[in-house]
């Protein structure tokens, strides 16, 4: 039975890039996949728009197509990525520059029509906390999540890199394999199989062994060099993951099962702008070393809307850190977070004072034991204004002499916040469009 043998070379936007060159060389790809986005870096995409015209896609871009564009030209590879973030035709525009210069011949395919900033309706609820979403602040970036629909005019075209912006992330897998079998997108089984290959992918490393290491409890080997993800996926939409040879990581039963849980609120009606993918119905098994089989996945029709991320301007942000050292420093650090609440006063509407190393992660009632004998202090804030939130990093600097003894080590950032709420749109007041570009030649 024939297969298409697809890779996921990232799993979000920070992700290493050696590992997906890795996967092009040596891992006899049909389709490499860079998932690239996530709800608030597609916002923060806008606010780049907003501020420079020509700088609305991910900034990862650049590194990654200087790296993969010959081992994609060398193997024939084709490349599908939400890389584009708030502007995917300058991110086609912006793969056609670094192509000429390296002198690759590509053809690229920008896929758009996730905007509708201007079609939702902002008096609609947002799914987290039921307030208008006008009611949230400025709102600047409303994104659908667009599906393998989108998609497939431009792998039918036969664009060798597609890029887009806020697309599904099992979507992107999707796509791929409905082109190459011809699947119907109402082929709801087919294409909850390719949901769930999609799912299992999408994070990259993670299904390899990488966020899966807990030693002693979960070991990992060779994890500095943790190879991405493969899957070889037949007709019937099972596939076999797998990872390069020689990598390091593990697939297997436990890191499949648990990548196939990762951020699923509903296992049995998993909604995706596919379809809706009952992941219960999956079967793993193991079939030798680093190969597992994925099987009997079950769907039912896709959700009748889609989902929208709305990003809104949530005021500024400041981070400030200090650390104190030996046998009283969190008595010390505590003293200088209430010095510095005090200072503050009622300036910060939203202030937070952690001690890394004490409190910070569990809050005090979960401290207990000994005393740390180092300890850092960190507040934070947020104001409307950047001049309220940077109060936050003066009084912690000040410390240094009108705090307690022995503080140092001070660290400041200040930035804008982007805040992130849900809603859905009508499927027919999103239209995607393909744009198809080539190299002069």
């Amino acid at each position: 039975m024939r297969t298409v043998r697809v890779g996921c070379g990232a799993g979000f936007a920070g992700d290493r890039v050696q590992p997906a060159v890795d996967l092009v060389d040596r891992g006899e790809l049909d389709y490499l996949v860079l998932e690239c986005l996530a709800e608030r870096t597609t916002a923060l995409g806008q606010l780049r728009r907003l501020a420079d015209p020509t700088a609305g896609y991910d900034p990862s871009l650049d590194r990654r197509m200087r790296l993969l564009l010959k081992p994609l030209a060398r193997t024939g590879t084709r490349l599908v990525t939400n890389i584009g973030s708030a502007d995917p035709p300058a991110a086609a525009r912006r793969v056609l520059q670094i192509a000429a210069e390296l002198a690759v011949p590509v053809s690229v395919a920008a896929v758009t029509g996730d905007d509708v900033l201007d079609r939702i309706d902002v008096t609609a609820p947002a799914w987290e906390d039921g307030r208008p979403l006008i009611e949230h602040g400025e709102l600047v970036s409303a994104s659908a999540y667009l599906g393998a629909d989108a998609l497939l005019p431009a792998l039918r075209g036969g664009a060798q890199v597609v890029i887009g912006g806020r697309i599904a992330d099992p979507s992107l897998f999707v796509a791929p394999l409905a082109h190459e079998f011809g699947w119907s997108l109402d082929d709801v089984d087919r294409i909850a199989g390719a949901t769930a290959i999609g799912h299992l992918l999408e994070c990259g490393g993670q299904v390899t062994g990488g966020y899966f290491a807990d030693p002693p409890y979960k070991t990992v080997p060779d994890l500095a060099n943790l190879g991405y993800p493969i899957a070889e996926v037949d007709e019937d939409a099972a596939g076999v993951l797998t990872k390069p040879p020689g990598t390091g990581g593990r697939v297997d039963r436990m890191t499949v099962a648990e990548q196939l849980a990762y951020e699923v609120t509903d296992p049995r009606a998993y909604l995706t702008p596919d379809v809706t993918a009952d992941f219960t119905t999956v079967r793993i098994h193991e079939t030798g070393p680093d190969r597992v089989r994925v099987t009997a996945t079950t769907g039912a029709p896709r959700p009748p809307t889609l989902k929208v991320s709305v990003g809104y301007r949530a005021g500024f942000r400041c981070e400030a850190e200090i650390s104190y050292a030996g046998a009283t420093a969190l008595d010390r650090a505590r003293l200088a977070g209430q010095v510095v609440a005090d200072r503050l006063g009622d300036l910060i509407p939203r202030l937070r004072i952690d001690y890394i190393g004490a409190t910070a992660l569990h809050g005090d009632d979960l401290g207990g034991g000994a005393e740390p004998y180092e300890c850092r202090l960190r507040i934070a804030g947020i104001a409307p204004t950047r001049e309220a939130a940077e109060a936050i990093g003066d009084e912690v600097t000040a410390l240094y002499t009108t705090g307690p003894a022995g503080g140092g080590g001070v660290r400041v950032t200040t930035e804008e916040v982007i805040g992130i709420v849900s809603t859905s749109i009508e499927r027919s007041l999103v239209e995607p469009r393909v744009h198809h570009l080539a190299a002069d030649r």
